[in-house]
């Protein structure tokens, strides 16, 4: 059984969601880990466990952060991490994959489908082996206990409960 890790600086894990039903406000975690076992060398027997930290959201407006941050929110303070652990990787055709696990935040857990593809592996500078993996998905906010919500004197929503999720990871093969 091979393990590998994410490398967080070839890594990233980004969210939209629309704001004011026109536009959209893009957001991501710097930190986070994960891990991956797989005895196939295509990833489709792998195991998936990953967690970011709440506190490191940031979307470039400090306020909208801080507000994120919030029990309005995410409640950073009472549910640190988000996390994902992984039931099946199912292969759809030449390195695409369906990825379906749990994914909980504020402590509620729900199922959630990912759309996997797989880049391939590669030897990096220092002689170890990478594997790269891009995966999108959405989420229902509500769903997750995010629910705050707001509407314009027009009556136009402010936030939306759709959040595209966009996930590419780098992982590196442990020794």
């Amino acid at each position: 059984m091979a393990t590998w890790s994410i490398d967080p600086n070839h890594s990233e894990i980004t969210f939209k969601v629309k704001h004011l039903v026109i536009s959209t406000v893009s957001g991501k975690f710097s930190s986070f880990e994960g891990t991956v076992e797989a005895e196939k060398e295509d990833f489709s027997d792998a195991k998936v466990q990953f967690s970011a930290d709440i506190d490191s959201i940031t979307t470039g407006n400090d306020q909208r952060d801080a507000h994120l941050k919030s029990p309005d929110f995410f409640d950073a303070g009472g549910h640190p991490k988000m996390t994902f652990v992984s039931e099946s990787l199912t292969p759809k055709k030449d390195h695409e994959f369906l990825l379906k696990g749990n994914l909980t935040i504020r402590g509620t857990t729900h199922p959630v489908t990912l759309q996997a593809e797989f880049g391939g592996t590669q030897q990096d500078f220092y002689g170890n082996t990478v594997a790269g993996f891009e995966m999108t998905g959405k989420i229902n906010r509500q769903d997750f206990g995010l629910t705050w919500s707001a509407v314009t004197e027009a009556g136009g929503i402010v936030v939306s409960d759709e959040v595209k999720l966009s996930i590419n990871v780098e992982l590196i093969k442990k020794a």
